[in-house]
């Protein structure tokens, strides 16, 4: 049991407990108004001995009170304060991180290249071929990224000490690769094995490992950079569409009122209305019936459009793979320089002619859906051309590497530069001239051709074939991302011109905005998997030339890496980079683990994209019902009212016949009267009648 006095003190301190919220005023009105002896409130007072008047004693109290409650407040109230503090420190560090990055991403919009071109394009042909030009800018921006990485750690150290080109420039370097480019920051051979190193005491810049580490930093910055765009991709287009797509809702009732120039208000609406079209294209697309004949019929078409395409696939795979293995035996017997054009020549026809033909199929297998069409080009561009890089990627590895040549990196360099050279040329003699002479031969030759659509899958396959070939050669050859970001920049206004020039917007209008994921799918796999798998067997598995290159004298690339760590595990203040070298970047279960979390999480991403195409479809079921129900709801109300004014009309009928009735009574009533008055007037005259 507890006692009285430890009773009293708990009753006191909620009585100051609940003073505390209470103004001046009012607290002084609630302590005068407790219920106690004049003694218990002059020991609530501390002791105070004070002999006083009772009026004196109640004064003293009431300000005794009022002490310990602000005292009270204030021990409260510093506490809070530093809670404040606190949180309003974490506020205003949020608050200045979102101002921040809201003013880094409106200066990054504000230096964005071709916004403005780009919003034209969308306008007036839609997201579908906006969704190639998106897709190269996004290929310059890697470009750029690995040029300033490549040319700060590799060329500019190796620029300190190199020495003076003694060949002779004669302008057929730019074609062929070889000749005064040869001693040049350009190829993998120019750059020395030794330690940089100015001065005594200066610090000491090993090129082995700035040249390794580089590349691997470039490739392992692409790798999850690309990991990370399709998640963002796939996300915003398969995961949550309705946040990030706008909707119609969005194009039809919000307007932008700080465009008021002219020509970007009609910029603006020629966008909205394109998007419209193409958000309702899909919801008025109707399945067309067919019969079991006519599904056989473009099944069979199907099916022998796939095997002829794969068919051409493998001869043209086939005629590169022995053009290859002839080509070295073919330039040590021909010494004119243009020889070596040969390979990249033809290379460069297939690419050019063969998808051409593969866009022909859509006349014979006639999809339903633009989307699917693109699919099935893009996948049997895909194959062509990463079977023929696959196949030259083997001819360099096992033909070129193991020929006994001076400096095979070089020439592997080299060949990759002709290459993505003839390839650029073989473009913009197709945009030029190609796209235009197709105009010309559908307007004014067989005008049943009409003029032409833009080819999306054929356009998409050539950034990512020249794409690939950069990120194979970037470690022969260092400068290749700054040739192929000059490339793509002249290219972004060559197919901007011929596309306004040479052809028309899509006959079918289509949403597209999952397109860019799919191109970003194909750019990683096979793409880029196909690149760290060919320079993985050159790191690991090939000898390099004893005579050029950073790592010339050792039995493999990779040993500039073991020596390396060899040497920090003897200095103790470096053995956590020597742990994390041996237990994860050499582990192969750490791969493996981190191989699996990725499925892991690839499959709980494709998991919730089912689950909300399921939500989606019970909703829309559910909004479809509830309509119908409304729609129940309402008819009935509609029955009801109309019974309810049958009703009524009844009941007026009813009311107006007896108002008649009566007033027909009192009619006769007044008539009658008169006759009456006449009958006895004639009987006084006549009492006999």
């Amino acid at each position: 049991m507890l006692s009285d006095d430890h009773v009293n003190e708990i009753v006191i301190e909620k009585l100051i407990a609940s003073l505390i919220p209470m103004t001046s005023r009012d607290r002084i009105k609630a302590i005068r108004n407790q219920p106690r002896t004049m003694e218990e409130k002059r020991n609530l007072s501390r002791g105070s001995l004070t002999i006083m008047t009772e009026e004196e004693g109640r004064a003293e109290v009431r300000l005794t009170w009022q002490k310990i409650v602000d005292k009270e407040k204030s021990k409260q109230s510093h506490h809070i304060l530093q809670f404040n503090c606190c949180v309003q420190c974490l506020h205003s560090i949020s608050q200045t991180y979102r101002r921040s990055k809201s003013s880094l991403s409106e200066i990054l919009s504000s230096i964005s290249l071709w916004q403005k071109t780009l919003k034209i394009i969308g306008g007036k042909f839609g997201t579908s071929i906006l969704s190639y030009f998106n897709f190269l800018r996004w290929l310059l921006k890697f470009n750029i990224f690995s040029f300033i990485l490549n040319f700060s750690f590799i060329v500019i150290p190796q620029f300190t000490m190199a020495e003076k080109n003694t060949l002779q420039f004669t302008g057929l370097e730019f074609f062929t690769g070889v000749g005064y480019f040869r001693d040049t920051v350009m190829y993998y051979g120019f750059y020395t094995n030794s330690t940089i190193q100015h001065g005594n005491s200066g610090a000491s810049y090993n090129m082995q490992l700035a040249y390794i580490f580089t590349i691997g930093a470039c490739l392992t910055t692409c790798f999850f950079s690309l990991l990370f765009s399709m998640a963002r991709y796939f996300r915003n287009n398969f995961i949550n569409p309705h946040i990030h797509s706008g909707g119609i809702t969005k194009l039809i009732f919000c307007w932008d009122f700080t465009v008021t120039h002219e020509k970007a208000v009609k910029l603006k609406q020629k966008n909205l209305s394109t998007e419209i079209r193409e958000n309702l294209s899909e919801l008025l697309q109707e399945k067309v019936k067919l019969t079991f004949n006519q599904q056989l019929t473009r099944f069979s078409a199907y099916v022998v459009a796939w095997v002829v395409s794969t068919g051409v696939a493998i001869t043209c795979c086939v005629a590169v793979y022995y053009l290859a293995e002839y080509n070295l035996e073919f330039l040590k017997t021909h010494k004119n320089p243009g020889a070596v054009l040969l390979l990249p020549f033809v290379v460069s026809c297939i690419n050019l002619a063969v998808p051409r033909i593969y866009s022909m199929f859509r006349l014979v297998e006639r999809y339903e859906m633009p989307r699917h069409e693109v699919y099935v080009l893009l996948i049997r561009n895909i194959f062509l051309k990463i079977s023929i890089i696959g196949i030259l990627c083997y001819y360099w590895l096992n033909t070129v590497a193991l020929s006994g040549e001076e400096c095979w990196e070089t020439l592997i360099g080299q060949e990759i530069y002709r290459l993505l050279l003839m390839d650029f040329v073989f473009s913009l003699a197709d945009s030029f001239l190609g796209e235009f002479l197709r105009r010309l031969i559908g307007m004014q030759l067989i005008k049943s051709l009409g003029v032409q659509e833009f080819d999306i899958a054929r356009n998409v396959l050539e950034l990512i074939y020249a794409q690939t070939l950069v990120w194979i050669g970037i470690f022969f050859c260092p400068l290749l991302p700054f040739i192929q970001m000059i490339m793509l920049f002249i290219m972004f206004y060559a197919k901007n011109v011929s596309l306004m020039m040479n052809f028309q917007p899509p006959s079918k209008a289509w949403r597209a905005s999952q397109m860019m994921t799919f191109f970003i799918f194909l750019l990683f796999f096979p793409s880029f998997t196909g690149v760290l798998c060919t320079l993985a067997i050159t790191i690991w598995r090939l000898k390099p030339s004893a005579d050029c290159g950073p790592f010339r004298g050792l039995p493999f690339f990779i040993h500039s890496i073991y020596s390396w760590i060899d040497t920090l595990s003897t200095r103790p203040g470096y053995l956590w980079v020597v742990w994390i070298y041996q237990n994860l970047i050499g582990s192969v279960h750490f791969f493996f683990i981190l191989t699996l979390i990725v499925l892991i999480i690839t499959y709980l991403y494709w998991q919730i994209t089912e689950g909300r195409k399921i939500m989606i479809r019970l909703l829309h079921e559910q909004i479809i019902n509830e309509g119908k129900d409304k729609m129940f709801l309402i008819e009935k109300l509609i029955k009801l009212q109309d019974m309810e004014k049958k009703a009524n009309s009844s009941s007026l009928v009813l009311e107006r016949r007896e108002v008649e009735q009566q007033g027909s009574l009192h009619l006769g009533e007044h008539d009658s009267s008169p006759d009456l008055r006449f009958r006895r007037s004639v009987q006084e005259d006549n009492p006999r009648a």
